[in-house]
């Protein structure tokens, strides 16, 4: 007799009257909150301001989403198209199917256009989120979990998943499956980790660290692909999302070696976001002078107290040599040695009537 030891879920979604909250948004929901909180936070550390992050989300979420949904429906099109199927069912996104390789490449365009408006390289944006992103996949997995989806083949390990469900054509499906959400969400948290070790032991930027999230990801999917059993596309054996591993595996690797030789390092704090250094940060005064009338005011101040200053020297004698010269010409010429007072007060005039 099989113990299933991860039970299967009661529902998965509740009704506020007659409004349903489904467990599958509220876990990308989550997913989206917490990137964006860690990705704020690495984005600070690394020279930025605030809110730049959050801003650029607003572009990348939508975007990604869109991007996810479509990838979904276009690999798995016996779904939604064809006889007895329903088209409309495409756009139930609350019901599951939502391909990361499409989240990531449209939500990288949503980024792009977000971080172009706000003046801020995309590869170091990439690099504060990325292991964000791996913490919003590993919440969105349980998604899958309360939609009794995405599990792999039967088992009879101590964790296996508990399945009991009715699939579209009426078939029910009751067994003790791998938990393939939970593997993966297990890997990404273990992905995000790595990242963020890796980018504080060599300090990678300019889009490494979000290539060794995508490198890392793709290993775990490859594997985790491997174990589903739920219906895909196959060719050479493999099912498409294994080949999508290994060519975007391929792809992240090449592009850390390459800017890794061009690119060293980090990028500099002061030239990643410009409000972070602008007044668009709440500077106070920033804009209440141009900075010419300012440089003109501050040069006339200077020279006119150079000018005092001399003009106070030579009318007070605090330069001993300028007496001493004019005592000496006195004794020169038989006249008595002025007194301090009266050289300086003779200097002051002649100072102020000059020839």
């Amino acid at each position: 007799m099989d113990i299933a030891y991860i039970p299967s879920p009661s529902r998965g979604v509740l009704y506020l009257g007659p409004i349903p909250l489904r467990a599958y948004a509220f876990c990308i929901i989550l997913g989206v909150v917490v990137a964006v909180w860690l990705g704020s936070k690495r984005w600070v550390d690394r020279g930025g301001a605030k809110h730049t992050v959050g801003d650029i989300a607003v572009w990348a979420v939508p975007f990604g989403l869109v991007g996810g949904r479509l990838y979904h429906v276009i690999t798995d099109h016996q779904l939604y198209f064809g006889e007895g199927k329903n088209p409309w069912n495409a756009f139930k996104i609350w019901e599951g199917g939502l391909g990361i390789w499409g989240a990531i490449a449209l939500g990288a365009v949503g980024a792009w256009i977000g971080a172009r408006r706000r003046g801020v390289p995309l590869p170091a944006y990439a690099d504060a989120i990325a292991p964000g992103i791996a913490l919003a996949q590993a919440m969105g997995r349980w998604g899958n979990y309360f939609n009794q989806e995405l599990y792999g083949r039967p088992t009879t390990l101590p964790w296996g998943l508990e399945i009991h469900k009715t699939l579209p054509g009426g078939e029910v499906v009751t067994g003790v499956y791998h938990p393939t959400f939970l593997y993966e969400s297990l890997w990404c948290v273990g992905v995000a980790l790595l990242v963020m070790w890796a980018d504080r032991r060599w300090s990678l930027g300019h889009g490494r660290a979000f290539a060794v999230y995508v490198a890392a990801y793709t290993v775990g999917r490859f594997w985790i692909e491997y174990l589903r059993i739920d219906e895909a596309h196959h060719y050479l054996g493999l099912r498409l999302n294994d080949w999508t591993s290994i060519v975007v595996f391929l792809a992240a690797v090449a592009y850390f070696v390459i800017v890794g030789k061009r690119k060293p390092g980090r990028e500099d704090p002061a030239s990643i976001d410009p409000a972070a250094h602008e007044g668009a940060e709440g500077v106070p005064g920033a804009e209440e002078k141009p900075a010419g009338e300012k440089t003109t005011e501050k040069t006339t101040e200077k020279t006119g107290a150079k000018a005092a200053e001399k003009a106070r020297e030579t009318v007070d004698g605090d330069k001993p040599s300028q007496l001493l010269d004019v005592e000496a010409e006195e004794k020169a010429a038989g006249k008595p040695a002025a007194t301090a007072a009266g050289t300086a007060e003779k200097t002051g005039k002649d100072a102020a009537n000059p020839i």
